[in-house]
């Protein structure tokens, strides 16, 4: 490897060392074993806290996450628990902001949110996106601007922008 090249990835990578995203996810109903395996790899690169994974969401050990995973399930905190109102719930009472990532309309557009820390971001089911009950459950909803035809990412596309969107705004309050 070039010295100057070596430099430069020590020197940005130690402008984030030891940084923790005081966030968790928790996904619920994600039926593609590849969209949880790249929500580890995400999580993994933003340092998230912890991963929630409710309802028929897959859970390692599974070849089919670790598939695009790629050893991030080693790496990340996670939990699997059937209900997830009852960790959404215990993670309110301890503070937590409850961010659903869903258009509806009471959805504030993704660059005007202003995050509390901790915060959990909720992401549903591919096609059927976050159930009511947890809808209901959240203190925000936060939609990401589509400017194109369809009105969707996926689910684990969806995941990348915005938690790099909330590891931004983390950083511009330390």
């Amino acid at each position: 490897m070039d010295d100057r090249l070596a430099f430069q990835v020590t020197s940005l990578g130690s402008a984030y060392e030891g940084l923790r995203l005081p966030a968790a996810v928790l996904l619920d109903n994600i039926r593609s074993l590849y969209n949880v395996g790249s929500f580890f790899r995400t999580a993994d690169a933003v340092g998230l806290d912890t991963l929630y994974l409710c309802g028929i969401t897959a859970y390692p050990p599974n070849s089919g996450i670790s598939k695009t995973a790629l050893g991030a399930e080693d790496s990340v905190a996670w939990q699997y628990h059937a209900n997830a109102a009852e960790i959404l719930a215990g993670l309110r009472a301890r503070g937590y902001e409850i961010a659903a990532i869903e258009t509806s309309l009471h959805s504030v557009d993704m660059f005007e949110w202003k995050p509390v820390f901790p915060v959990c971001i909720v992401f549903g089911h591919e096609v059927d996106g976050i159930r009511p009950e947890l809808l209901a459950m959240a203190d925000t909803h936060v939609r990401i601007p589509m400017m194109g035809r369809k009105h969707s990412l996926n689910v684990a596309t969806a995941a990348g922008v915005v938690l790099y969107e909330l590891l931004r705004k983390y950083r511009g309050l330390r």
